[in-house]
This record gives C-alpha cells, structure tokens and sequence, in this order.
C-alpha cells in the first residue's frame, strides 16, 4: 500500500478530503511542514493519491517554486501511481500538465486569456536585467539621469516598482518603509514607472512581475476568475511561506471558499521578505478561510540528530509569532550542537580548514560538509584560508546562466525575431554590430516601430557606414527566423551560427562561452516552440558553465560555501555557520523593526536545520576594519548573537579554539601561572 510509509500526520495531510461520486471534496487545507520533515515527499503523495481516487490531473493545479522542483514533484507521482496504477501511471503523471511556478503558469494563463485582457498573445518577458534596462532608457529621456542631486538607479527603481507591485502597496509607504533615502524623488518616480508601463504596453512585452500583476488584475473581474478557478478541482502551492500579497490575492481570487485549495510551508521558515514575501500569508491563513481551514502539522524531523532539534527549537520558539510545533526525531545522539567562541575572523577561519580537514580525515567527505553564512562577503577570510591550504570549494552565488552577456546576446536574437517592437532585445542585438551605436540603433528601432511591418522596414532600410556585410547577415537571420520555415529547435541553431563571429570577436574566453551556447542549443531542443522555450528560460534559468563562483576542475570532491538564503532546503552531515555574533545575525541592516529581527531569528533556524549530524556555530570576539578612521586599522568587539541568551546556552556545548594542548612540561607550567594585572596596574599610579 503506498500509503504505509507515511507517518500519521502525513497520511492525514495526503487523505484530507471526502471521496463522493468519484469527486475528492476537500476544503481548505494547510500543513506546516517542518524542517526536514518530509514535504516534498507528503506532497507528491496527496497529488499522487488524488489520481488513484479518480482525479482528472489535468484538472489540478500544482504551483512550485522552481521548473526542476515541479519536474521532481511529477517524477515521484509516477513512482507512487505506479504501485497502484502500474502500466498507467507514466500515462497520468504526464497528463498532470499544470504544474509549475506562478510565474510560468501565470504565463501560460495570460496567452490562453490575452484577447479578453488587450493583451497581444506574442508578448515576449523580460528577465530583471532587460527590464533595468528599458528603466534606464526611460529614467534617461525622462532627464532624471542629469539631475543636480542624485537620482536612485535603475537597479533601484526596478527595485522600488517590483516591491510596491508584488507586495500590493502604496510607493509613498514602500518609500518610507523600505527606500527611505528615495522618499523625496516620489513624483519623478511616479511618473517614471507610468511611463516604463506605456513603454512595456507600446513594445508588447511584459516583465517578471507582470506576469502576477496582470493575472491578479484578470482574476479581479469575477467571472474570469470563476472560469480559470473552474479549470481546476485541486490547486496546491508549495512553500507558500515564501508568496507574496499578489500571489496570495490570486489564490484567493481562483478559490475563494477554499475548496480543493491546499497548502504546503513552513512560517519559520519565511525568509525572503527582500522578494516581498510575507510570512502574514501563511500565518493569516486559518482566518482567510475561517472556519472551514484545516491545519495538519508535520513535526516529525528525518534529518537531524534530537540535540540539534533541540537548540533550533530553542531558538525560534522566542519567536512573537508563529504556529506551534517542536520537531522531533528519533535520530539519538549524545552529540550537543558546539558553540565556538575564536579571538578573530583568522581565528575562525583557521578552525574551520582544520575541522573540515579533520572530519575528512574520520571518512566525511568535502561534500557532505557546509559553511553557511549570512552574507556573502562574510565568507572571505575562510576562501583565502581554504585557498592557502588547497582545500577546493564551491560558493553558492555565481551568476545565473541568463546573465552571461552571451547568452543575452542570442536570447535577444530570438526575442527580437518572436517580437521585433522588444526594444531592449534589438537596442542590444543592433549594438553588436560594428559600426552600430546607439544612435544609430534608437533611429532604426523608431523607424520599425513605426511601420506595421517592423522586419520588412528593418530590410528596406539603407546599412548604416561601417556595418557593411554584417548587417546585411544580421537582417537576413532576422528574416529567416521570423518566418520559421526552419522550424524549432533548428532556429537556435541558426542563431548560433550567425553569432558565432561575434563572440569570437568580443571575448577571449570564447570557446568556453560557445560551450554554454551549445548547452543552450541542447536545453532548447526540450521544448515545443520558441515562444515556450523563450518563457521557460526567462522565469527560471539554469545555472551557466563559465560563469559558477570558483567551481573546481580538477577535484571531484569540494566544499560548500553558501548564503543561508541559497542553502534553504539543502542538508549535510556536518554544517559550520560564521559569524554568529550581533551585527552578522541579526544583520545590523536588519534590526529597524520587529519583522525584520523576526526574520533574522528563522535565517539562524534555517541555517541550524540544514545539519544531520554535526553543527557547529562560530562566535568572532573581534572583527578588523580598515581605513575608517587616520589612525589606520582598528578592531571591534562583538558579542553572540541575541538570538542564543544566555538561558539557552544549555542546548549547547560551549568551548573556545584554539585550546592549549596538554603535553610538554612548559605548556603544563604556563597553564598553572597566575598573574594579578589589575593589582599591577594599580601599582603604576601608587
């Protein structure tokens, strides 16, 4: 039976609901999923178990936060069908084809609706780069880049416009809560974001937040929302601690009682308010759907060892507010989380190399070990340790693929063929040229955007001076992949090959970077069409080969290093967190309210949770800065971390690094000298 190897808890989660006349009748459901606690595996099974009951899946609606998690997600309902179902399952979990992020079904949805919302269904997306980019444009024929003071970038008005959209509130609040020093530019900022709107709607492409924004303007209008939410018998969201207000009003809009709507997260770990989520979504649940809300809370932990559980759950249950649960393991262990106290961040490097290399030494891999930490410019004392000491490693946080200026450069030739009005693809595409400035491009894109024929225009046009035969190639491939006779994926192909000069002109490393053109031929070749292949890619893209932060070639065997932020919903046998001391955890830019010190508070559970075995906590007594003042180099003091008091340290094993080994007589005689200094010093004055 594939549902006996689920705990009690979970069994309740997976069976939640009423089978009548064939139809699973469930109301609303929310399980607080624990860290390690087995979600991922609970959720597959409720899925899972709604088809062997006779759920339609292509009538259920499953909203993940990544492409490769939905693809996961998919993979273990076919291995759990298949007990039941046999022969059939591969043939029901493929049909469970609405299954992925908000944001690419909410892609999928506005193609399908686009003509009753105005929206022209070849609209392109643009990731965060391409939509800094139009801001700056805009922000530049607007004169706010020649103001007398300064004016926020286009990294931070894209920043300001994405936080008001996705958190659903007012840009004179958002200014004051989260933007303070822009709150005197609110007019020009108002009247920059109108106009980046009208320059996304004249060019037909839509950015990463309006593929939320438009789906939860098309659910406003009730029966649009009645028809989509009736597409769907279940709708289940994973990690719904990390949505925000926009993503929350959809859910709202498409299941307003609640039926067939389930949930899944865990609101101690809620952890990207930076993104806008709210961790009030998952806490203010069982009132949104009062009083028909059902919680099930999975608090069995399959990952790490009781003392470890027992310090995390010291830790968050100081917490002011959240769902009570204390995790719990049959995992034993005489073995209490250590709390190290190190004289500096050398200090703490060094002991890190050592215990890594000690560890190795007792049969625990690089791999199966993890230094976490709160920032990412924490971790440099310990790279250049590591380096020294030729220990290899790999650093969470090297650039994504779709950020490589190469790969940008042959998405943009896709983009620009699928809509010729993208004006950031062409402005981008046309400066590749020789010859081609931005001038130059500006007029030409003018020209097009003028004629209902923009590619048509584009041939007709005269070449500019200098561009000689490369435009007329860049014109030629335009034309061929806008008609599509070569069909997809071969278009890629096409686009590679026109490119391939180009690269090897711009950059050195070019034959590294072809590499990532020919992964990027490869990944393309899984999708339908280029308009799929283009979204897909645009809301999740995969990691590039030439771009890691410091991967390894030559070793098979590496250490982690990562921001707790990107560990989330990693383990390893034994995890180092640094620097865990006030300033670090909690941020000293984290601590202006009680939500952003409560958020702090589960970045340290998140962080203790990703161990099984063995976690060791570092607590820096002195930290070096350099050049704040004419006296040179100074050093401060700091002090643990708030969020371990004092009537916590019994959960821990408290110890200092380095100690004095016991040994030889001279050691042995120094540890038994007694000075009185103060007496000393005392003296000095008598």
């Amino acid at each position: 039976m594939y549902l006996e190897k689920l705990n009690p808890q979970q069994r309740m989660a997976v069976e939640h609901g009423t089978l009548i006349d064939g139809n699973h009748i469930a109301g609303p459901l929310l399980v607080i999923a624990g860290a390690g606690s087995g979600k991922t595996n609970t959720l597959a099974h409720r899925v899972a178990h709604l088809i062997v009951k006779g759920a339609d899946p292509r009538r259920i609606l499953l909203m993940t936060f990544s492409r490769r998690a939905a693809a996961e997600m998919a993979r273990r309902v076919e291995r759990i069908c298949r007990d039941v179902l046999g022969s059939n399952a591969g043939v029901m979990a493929d049909a469970l084809s609405w299954s992925g992020t908000f944001h690419g079904i909410g892609a999928r949805l506005l193609r399908d609706y686009a003509e009753q919302i105005g929206l022209d269904p070849g609209f392109t997306i643009h990731d965060r780069e391409d939509s800094a980019d139009l801001m700056n444009l805009i922000r530049h024929d607007l004169g706010f880049s020649k103001t007398e003071s300064r004016f926020p970038t286009k990294g931070t008005c894209l920043a300001i416009y994405s936080r008001a959209v996705n958190s659903e509130t007012a840009l004179d609040l958002v200014l004051r809560d989260v933007f303070p020093w822009c709150a005197t530019w609110e007019k020009q900022l108002r009247e920059l974001f109108a106009s980046y709107v009208e320059a996304k709607q004249s060019q037909n492409v839509l950015d990463y937040d309006d593929l939320l924004l438009y789906w939860a303007q098309m659910v406003g209008e009730t029966i649009i929302a009645e028809d989509i939410g009736s597409r769907f018998d279940h709708v289940l969201v994973d990690e719904y601690q990390d949505t925000n207000r926009l993503q929350a009003s959809i859910l709202l809009a498409l299941k307003p009682g609640g039926q067939g709507l389930t949930v899944v997260g865990d609101d101690a770990q809620s952890i990207y308010s930076f993104r806008a989520a709210t961790v009030r979504n998952i806490l203010d649940f069982p009132a949104a759907f009062s009083p028909a809300a059902n919680i099930v809370t999975l608090d069995r932990n399959y990952r790490s060892t009781q003392p470890i559980l027992a310090a995390a759950n010291a830790v968050i249950d100081l917490a002011s507010e959240r769902f009570t649960k204390n995790l719990w393991t049959e995992r034993q262990s005489s073995e209490r989380p250590r709390l190290v106290t190190v004289r500096d961040e050398a200090e703490q490097a060094r002991y890190v190399a050592d215990m890594v290399l000690d560890n190795r030494e007792e049969g625990l891999t690089l791999k199966q070990q993890a230094v976490l930490f709160r920032a990412s410019h924490h971790s440099g004392p310990l790279e250049v340790e590591l380096t020294r000491r030729n220990i290899p490693f790999v650093k969470f946080g090297g650039l994504k693929f779709l950020d490589s200026a190469h790969v940008k450069d042959m998405l943009a030739a896709l983009r620009f063929a699928q809509n010729p009005r993208d004006r950031v693809a062409g402005f981008r595409l046309m400066q590749i040229l020789p010859g081609v400035g931005p001038s130059t491009a500006q007029k030409t894109l003018d020209l097009m955007a003028e004629d209902a024929s923009p590619i048509s225009a584009l041939a007709a046009m005269p070449a500019p001076p200098r561009s000689g035969e490369d435009w007329t190639m860049f014109v030629s491939m335009l034309q061929e992949l806008k008609t599509g006779k070569a069909g997809w994926p071969a278009e890629i192909g096409l686009a590679r090959q026109w490119y391939a000069p180009h690269l090897e002109r711009l950059h050195e490393d070019a034959a590294t970077r072809q590499a990532d053109l020919l992964q990027l031929e490869q990944i393309a070749s899984g999708y339908a069409s280029r308009e799929r292949f283009l979204t897909e890619l645009t809301l999740d893209p995969p990691d590039a080969t030439s771009d890691q932060a410091g991967v390894p070639l030559l070793d098979e065997d590496y250490l982690i290093l990562s921001t707790i932020h990107s560990a989330k919903g990693q383990e390893w046998t034994k995890v180092f967190m640094l620097n865990v001391v006030d300033g670090c955890i909690p941020s000293d830019l984290a601590v202006g309210t009680t939500a952003e010190i409560e958020e702090e508070r589960r970045l340290l559970y998140v962080a203790m949770t990703r161990a099984r075995d063995g976690l060791d906590l570092v607590v820096p007594q002195r930290f070096f800065t350099y050049g704040q003042n004419s006296q040179g180099d100074r050093h401060v003091y700091a002090s643990r971390s708030r969020f371990i008091p004092a009537t916590l340290l019994q959960f821990f094993e408290a110890c200092s690094w380095p100690q004095v080994k016991s040994g030889s007589v001279a050691q042995q005689q120094a540890r038994q000298v007694r000075i009185d200094v103060g007496a000393r010093m005392r003296g000095m004055w008598r």
